[in-house]
This record gives C-alpha cells, structure tokens and sequence, in this order.
C-alpha cells in the first residue's frame, strides 16, 4: 500500500511539474477548427493562426477548378468546422452548397460569421455584362482565380486575419502580427518574382480553362485564346482548327492547362509546336507546391524556362 501511495504521489508530482513547462493559456486549449476549401487557402490560414488553428482541406488542388468530387468525409469535417474558407466569386458553387446543407453546421452558412469569403475586396477580372448559360456555366461573378497574382493574395490573407479575429476576439493580436509576418515574407517573394518574370512581358499564350487572367495581368503575359469556348464549355472541333490557325499566326509559345484531359492540349501541341504546360491552379497538385510561395514560386519558374 505505501508503495503504490509512493507511485501515486510520484505521478502527479510529475504531471504538476509537466504542466509548469506549458504556456499559460495552451494547457488545455481547443484549436480553432478551420475547414478551407483549396490547399492555398489552408496554407495561408495556417501562416496566420500558427498553434491556435488546426486546419483541413477539402480539395487537393489536382481537381477540376470548378467541380470538386464530394467526399463523404467531406461532411463531418464541415459538421465540425469553427470556420470555413472559401475562394468564393462562386468558384465552389457546384459543390460546396449541397455539402453545407448536409452538414448541418449554421455557423458556416453564408451571411454567418463562420464564412469567410476570400474574394471580399478582390478587383474582379472578367466580370460578365451578362449573366446567363449563353456565356457558360462558370465565372457568373466573374473570374475566381485571383490567387495566380500574389498582390491579390494579400488581400485574401488579410481577409482570413480579419475572420479569425472577428470569431476569436481575445486572439487578435496574434492574428495582426503572423499576418504582418507572412505579408512581409510574401513582399520579399513578390519582388523576386517581379525581377523573375521580367523575360515573360509580352509572352504569348494559350489558356486551356480561362484562370490566367490575373497571373498574366500581373506579369504582363498576352492571352491569344483559349480551348474552351466559354469557361466550362468543351471545344468544338471547328473551334480546335480556328485555335490552331491563331497559334500559329501569333507565334504563341505555351499553352497552360491544369486538371483538364491532356490530350487536346497535345494535339495542338503536335499541330503547332506550342508547347503545352501542365501548371495548376492551385498549390498541393504537385509536392513541390504544397504551400502558396512555393506554389507560385515553380509556376513562375517553370513559365521562365518554357517560354525562354
């Protein structure tokens, strides 16, 4: 009986003294749970939450853009989630509706404070005149793939400092300063790749699905079309001859496509001498890239060499 005594006392001395070596405030803290839909989104929501957030994906970012497989995993993830993340401009708005009423969490429906929509604030490239199925299923609000140009980036980062905050007030200032940490890091990122992509002003190409606007914007690249007829309408083949015949009159040099099927962009590859380069819109779709600087840090460095 004294033995065990001893051993008793014994652990909780040890525990005792454990506990003195955690920070105050962390013993026995929950993390933020943040569901974020793209791989980019995470990452730059772990670089401002630090310890405080545990973070889960849904897409890996070799998908489809526009049409994310649903998981059934997917829902009690979301069922659980504090936060949700989103590109938002409608981008998930084939999948993730149907996937928020099933999950029945009302802290991340739209309008609530658990929805933080990335695009809040974006300069809005390719916003349609019109609205209806005649310009194709998607872009309705015009196009969602800001995160190509990492001066937009900042804007999202800031927006997810500003959710996380408005949330969990009492960890404000530890959001304000990772935020202006990773800002500061992007910014020395920022002005490399401007110096990076200088070989790129006035680089001709040809985009697969239209998600390029913002990265050639930025960089000063030259789009001379595109595969699809309308963003999430397939080529026709008369549409394929006409892009052949203006590929090879413009002299263009890459043609970018993601989670698309490869073959018609090798067809075209085979018919004009473009060549065709496989980059996604998202980090994650390669292992390289599995944060948003190192993301866009190989699509830059790839497109340097491509088109040199």
């Amino acid at each position: 009986m004294k033995c065990l005594l001893k051993r008793t006392v014994l652990t909780i001395g040890l525990v005792v003294v454990a506990l003195g070596w955690l920070r105050p405030g962390l013993v026995f803290a929950q993390q933020i749970r943040v569901v974020a839909t793209w791989p980019a989104l995470a990452d730059i929501t772990r670089q401002i939450g630090k310890e405080l957030v545990n973070v889960d994906t849904l897409a890996t970012g070799v998908e489809d853009p526009h049409g994310v497989p649903m998981k059934p995993s997917f829902v009690p993830r979301l069922n659980r989630a504090d936060l949700l993340v989103l590109i938002g401009l409608d981008d998930e708005l084939s999948w993730l509706p149907a996937l928020l009423e099933v999950a029945s969490n009302p802290k991340l429906l739209p309008g609530q404070p658990g929805y933080l929509d990335c695009s809040v604030g974006i300069p809005v490239a390719e916003s349609p005149s019109i609205r209806d199925r005649s310009e194709g299923d998607l872009h309705p609000k015009g196009n969602p793939h800001y995160l190509l140009d990492p001066i937009y980036t900042k804007i999202a980062a800031q927006n997810i400092a500003s959710g996380l905050s408005r949330n969990f007030p009492q960890h404000q200032a530890t959001f304000e300063k990772n935020l202006k940490s990773y800002i500061t890091e992007l910014d020395s990122w920022i002005v490399r790749w401007e110096k990076m992509t200088a070989p790129l002003k006035g680089v001709k190409f040809v985009e697969y699905h239209q998600e390029w606007v913002y990265f050639a914007n930025r960089y000063g690249l030259k789009r001379i079309g595109a595969v699809e007829l309308k963003p999430g309408i397939e080529p026709t083949p008369n549409h394929i001859v006409s892009l052949v015949q203006q590929i090879k009159q413009e002299k263009a040099k890459v043609l970018l496509y993601g989670a698309q099927n490869p073959r018609i962009p090798e067809q075209i590859a085979n018919e004009t001498g473009i060549k065709a380069l496989r980059l996604y819109s998202s980090s994650g779709g390669r292992p390289e890239t599995d944060s948003y600087i190192k993301w866009i840090d190989y699509t830059v460095r790839t497109l340097v060499q491509s088109s040199s």
